[in-house]
């Protein structure tokens, strides 16, 4: 009993060092325009708060994960989160633009090696299915959920104290973290250096994956065809195909091509960088429609996104397993993401002089339904018959695929949104009709993207129940019946 309760407890620690990553991707966001004041930054510049932390976070999270493999996850975990933190005091305490960017790629470095293992550390603890499902359901909320705190979160200490206060909240939490780490995380050895000291490979695919990154947010700036976007896309596609090709050759690949034949990891993954599309635009695009068109306040639209937190969090936490025990994983999926669909769709209406009871509620309430029953799911299914020696590598593959595919997704609409909002303001449209036209169009694309997600869950994804596993649901069992 008590080693089942050491485990749950161990499980709750690495969900707080994981919300205090998801927290920074969205708590920065909304003391962007303090910070610009504060530190006298130009609007190209101020891109490079949010960048830098990106760019590091994005391009290191596989080679993160495999290192956890090689020389054990908690060993990865606790020097990430140490990184993160000393980040956060520098990032508090900057008083001009270079120390605040450098500091902002360093947290990007922590947070990178604690987040990707993460996933692969619940996926050993828990391997029976039925707990793995509630596990990876907190994991899920805390992963999905998180940043709508953030937003709320930004609002409240921006506005009450300052901006330094959104990094320096970091560092009793940090500490606290670190420490119950040590004492109830289990530490379990690698597989040894030598099974994948691949530095040459290592060099390659970060500087692919960094340079990757930096490529995908310079595209809203510069647009897609632009030389710099074009020059650096082909650089980075060149590097990771010279990565893929040495694992092929060498004896100690840094990521065996092996986890890739699996069809529930490469599908899993394709799925996850569709549906996550919908969800990047949904916080990004949707907080800029509260913001510039319903007028609301920092605070306000925090509070706005608590729906989404509180219908995900019930799901992910409650009714994600027992359904999914009861109609299967693939099923389960696939309706969480056809939900989701269905409030960006409903989205796509919302009008410019909008209400929040009946235009922002809504498809609020669908997205968290959607997701809570999706993304907890999805995790599970795209790690999957991985071997407990690759476990890190595939909870850094799935991080990746979310992060540089809800990326690649948010450019996207963000840039066909711009050149909608734009070419009706040629033609004579009112401003904030053009603005709105524009983000629902972004809306529509993200709904189609995450429709297709769907169709290739209901297709590559699908396999057939065991016998056993179907007892298990004709019995009544919350076990979760894996895709």
């Amino acid at each position: 009993m008590k080693t089942d309760r050491s485990r749950w407890l161990a499980l709750y620690v690495l969900c707080a060092g994981m919300l205090m990553i998801v927290l920074d991707a969205t708590i920065v966001n909304v003391a962007l325009p303090s910070i610009k004041d504060d530190l006298h930054f130009s609007p190209n510049n101020l891109s490079w708060v949010v960048n830098a932390y990106l760019i590091a976070f994005g391009g290191l999270l596989l080679l993160a994960g495999r290192i956890g493999d090689l020389v054990g996850q908690r060993r990865v975990f606790l020097s990430g989160l140490t990184v993160f933190t000393v980040a956060s005091l520098a990032c508090g305490i900057a008083q001009d633009q270079v120390t605040l960017i450098a500091a902002r790629f360093v947290q990007g470095v922590g947070g990178a090696f604690t987040s990707a293992v993460i996933l692969g550390m619940i996926v050993r603890m828990f391997p029976e299915p039925k707990d793995m499902a509630k596990a990876i359901g907190v994991y899920g909320f805390v992963a999905s959920g998180g940043g709508s705190i953030g937003l709320l979160a930004g609002g409240v200490l921006t506005s009450a104290i300052s901006w330094h206060w959104i990094f320096f909240v970091n560092l009793p939490v940090g500490v606290a973290t670190v420490l119950l780490a040590l004492r109830f995380v289990p530490n379990q050895d690698g597989i040894g250096r030598k099974q994948g000291a691949d530095v040459p490979g290592a060099t390659l695919m970060t500087g692919g994956l960094m340079l990757g990154v930096y490529a995908i947010l310079q595209v809203e700036r510069v647009g897609w065809v632009a030389f710099r976007s074009l020059g650096l896309a082909a650089v980075a596609v060149a590097l990771i195909a010279a990565f893929v090709v040495r694992q092929g050759r060498v004896a100690n690949p840094l990521m065996p091509l092996r986890l890739f034949r699996s069809r529930t990891v490469a599908g899993g993954n394709v799925v996850q960088a569709l549906a996550v599309v919908g969800m990047f635009g949904m916080f990004f695009l949707g907080a800029l429609y509260l913001q510039q068109i319903l007028g609301y306040s920092a605070l306000s639209v925090g509070l706005a996104f608590l729906p989404v937190t509180v219908v995900m969090g019930a799901v992910s936490l409650k009714f994600g397993a027992p359904v999914a025990a009861r109609f299967g994983a693939t099923r389960t999926m696939v309706a969480g993401l056809l939900i989701i669909a269905a409030g960006l769709v409903l989205f796509a209406h919302s009008p410019v002089h909008g209400h929040f009871a009946t235009d922002v509620m809504p498809p609020m309430l669908l997205l968290g339904l959607g997701a809570g029953l999706t993304f907890p799911t999805l995790m599970q299914v795209a790690m999957s018959g991985t071997a407990p020696e690759d476990s890190g590598l595939a909870s850094g593959l799935v991080n990746t695929t979310a992060q540089v595919g809800g990326a690649i997704g948010l450019a996207v609409l963000s840039t066909l949104a711009a050149e909608r909002t734009d070419g009706l303001k040629a033609r004579g449209h009112e401003a904030l009709s053009a603005l709105n036209s524009g983000y629902h169009l972004a809306y529509l694309i993200a709904a189609a993207l995450t429709v297709a997600a769907a169709l290739i869950a209901a297709t590559v994804l699908r396999a057939p129940a065991t016998a056993e596993q179907q007892a298990s649901v004709e019995a009544g069992s919350p076990e979760l019946v894996s895709a």
